[in-house]
């Protein structure tokens, strides 16, 4: 499963890895939420709406997935259902959070565990310029103040995430998509993270080549 914060290219890398390796592709359908533009112009008063479509679209899509699996090989998808709480615990109040919490439990303990998560990251910063460029009508009013509320969000869940091998990505001078030598580079990454926390940081190389840096297991 591919994880990350809006924006950072989850989609764009599970298409690529469905490709790669012949697999049926899971994509949340994000535009099917019927309060996501209305959050965005208010987040307050659409929180909770939004937030319990998202959860029951998630389950329902996880337990057919679940019911399928028997029948199929390998799936590649572009979300986590655990992931779901991270956006919860920032949008929702506290009375909310709660109601919240009773619905999740009724459906995380049905939700199947990944072989294998890759979390890609940016900068907040980073984040923005590329919303900006994909230029969705109801992303227009994001802000870095609530891309930053994420990233921290998203942080503090996967130093705490242990229920499969985690692959850590630095996106923040990768294009994936565009440069073939860049996906060729974070598949041999994905390839051999088979246990424990891996964290993977390309940077540019003299001539405009790419390496590793600060590649090392922390669990």
């Amino acid at each position: 499963m591919v994880e990350g914060p809006i924006g950072v290219g989850k989609t764009s890398l599970a298409r690529l890895l469905a490709r790669v390796f012949n697999s049926r592709l899971i994509l949340e359908d994000v535009s099917a939420n019927p309060f996501l533009s209305l959050y965005y112009k208010d987040m307050r008063k659409y929180a909770f709406q939004t937030q319990i479509a998202f959860l029951v679209a998630r389950a329902i899509q996880q337990r057919e997935l679940v019911q399928d699996e028997l029948f199929t090989g390998a799936t590649v998808s572009d979300y986590l259902f655990a992931k779901d709480r991270i956006f919860a615990s920032i949008t929702l109040d506290e009375h909310e959070f709660a109601i919240y919490e009773k619905i999740y439990r009724l459906f995380d303990s049905r939700a199947p565990n990944p072989d294998l998560v890759v979390y890609l990251r940016a900068s907040p910063e980073m984040l923005l310029q590329r919303l900006q460029k994909r230029g969705r009508d109801y992303e227009k009013s994001i802000d870095l103040g609530y891309l930053e509320q994420v990233v921290r969000a998203f942080n503090e869940f996967f130093f705490h995430y242990s229920e499969a091998p985690l692959l850590v990505v630095d996106t923040t001078d990768i294009d994936f998509v565009e440069n073939p030598g860049d996906f060729s580079d974070l598949l041999k990454e994905i390839q051999r993270t088979k246990s424990g926390v891996l964290h993977y940081i390309p940077r540019k190389r003299a001539g405009s080549s790419r390496g590793l840096v600060g590649l090392g297991r922390i669990r």
